[in-house]
Parts: C-alpha cells; structure tokens; sequence
C-alpha cells in the first residue's frame, strides 16, 4: 500500500511529534490507553462501512538512518480471533507550505475484517491516516489579540454654578423701612383683633425685643392644664373640716348641759 498525506506544518515540528510517543498516542482518532501500558497502546475502534470492529493492540514509531519512520502495530479483535498487522515505512518530505508525509508498506488482517468489501477496508485505512496525519502536529492556535480597552475622556466639568435665591416678585418701595419700626395705626381691611393688638404692642419697640417678645393672641402658646389632683383634695378636705368643726361645737354644748 502507499498513501500520501500534506500537512501544513513545517518537517521539524514533524519529527518531533513522532519522537515523542505521547504526541503519536495523541494523534490517534478514538484511542483508549489502558492503565499501566506502553505510551502507544491500549483500545481503538475502526469503523468500516457499516460495522464496527475494536482492537485491542500496540503500535510503535521509531526512526532510521535515512530519515524515515518505521511504523508498526500489532492488534487482536477484542471481541473475537481476528488479528491486523502492519508494517509502514513513513518518510516526512518538506513541501511548499507545509510537509509531505508518505506512508508506504504491508498490511496482513484475519478474521472479521478479512469478510468485508477490499475498497471498504481501503476507504477507513486512508481516513484513519489522514487523521493520524492531521491530528500530529495540528497548528497552534493564534492568541486573541488584546485590545487596549478606550477610555473615552469624559466630558470635563464646567465651573460650578451656584444657585441664588429667588428674590420677591414685588419691588421694595422707596419708602419702605425709612423712620424704622414707626408705624400709621392703620391696617389693612379684615385683619383680626389681635393683630392689631399686636401690632400696637410693637411700636416703640426695637427689633431685638420684637424678635425676642412672646406671640399674643391666636399664636400665643397654650399654658399646660393644671393637675387635677390638687383640686381634688381641696374639694374634697373643706366639707370634711366643716363637718369635724360641727361636730366639736355639738360636743361641747352636750357637755355643758350636763354640767
């Protein structure tokens, strides 16, 4: 047989694939190592057509003085009395791009196999090698580019604006606050006693005083209710002396008429 495989991957990350048998074990599609085994052995299930076959076997890379490979593998059917055998010659040629890998030799088989279609048994013996081949040395994937994250600078903070307060509607007057507190007597319609009262209390008066006097009339505070205990007590202690000063005077003129 003879089968012919391009890579694109340079010879030397190649040949150091295939030194190392971990990598070879790798490579292998569908590959289950058994515990405590040799690097490249262990359980591989060959699908051809529609059956499917496990073997359970080895399998070996070693190189020679030409620069080629000498591939071999020995199988058992793990289900079965069947037995493959194979013996390649791997020779890795650089290629415009990549490598060329060409894999020549013989392949001898019994049992299950051996009753199935040749072309079948041709068509999964390449695909198993193209997989082999791809699955070696497989590219290494690019890093993600690390993008440097834009700060945008944000709007810059504009002078600091400082609220003022809202002045009346209505323009103070010429005359307003001349002569002080001095007042005419007159007030304006509707206004209730004792804001007269009131403001006849003011003036004369400086604004220190005003400020500091006491509200009068409807603002002027409640005085707290007086304690109803004592009260009570009073009510309750003159009809008792009354009684007991009575009651002496009766005493008394018994007494003397006694007497």
């Amino acid at each position: 047989m003879e089968h012919e495989v391009f890579v694109p991957v340079p010879v030397e990350r190649l040949r150091e694939a295939l030194a190392d048998p971990a990598r070879v074990a790798r490579a292998l599609p569908g590959l289950q190592q058994d515990a405590g085994t040799a690097p490249v052995s262990g359980r591989l299930k060959v699908r051809i057509g529609g059956h499917s076959i496990t073997y359970r076997g080895t399998l070996g890379v070693s190189p020679r003085d030409d620069g080629s490979y000498a591939v071999e593998a020995d199988a058992a059917e793990a289900r079965g009395t069947g037995t493959v055998k194979l013996a390649l010659t791997l020779a890795v040629l650089p290629a415009e791009g990549g490598s060329t890998l060409t894999f020549t030799g013989t392949a001898s088989a019994d049992g299950r196999i051996a009753d199935l279609p040749a072309d079948e048994v041709a068509s999964a013996t390449t695909r198993l090698l193209n997989r082999f081949a791809e699955h070696l040395a497989p590219e290494p994937e690019p890093e993600p580019e690390t993008e440097e994250a834009s700060v945008e600078p944000g709007p810059e903070p504009g002078p600091e604006l400082i609220e003022e307060p809202h002045s009346s509607h209505v323009p103070f007057a010429e005359g307003d606050f001349v002569g002080g507190f001095e007042d005419d007597g007159t007030l304006p319609p509707g206004a209730p006693a004792e804001a007269a009262h009131a403001r006849r209390t003011m003036i004369g008066r400086s604004a220190e005083e005003v400020d500091h006097a006491p509200p009068r009339g409807r603002y002027a505070p409640v005085p707290a209710p007086e304690s109803a205990g004592g009260s009570a007590v009073l009510r309750w202690a003159a009809p008792a002396a009354a009684l007991a000063l009575a009651s002496a005077i009766v005493v008394g003129r018994a007494l003397r008429k006694r007497h």
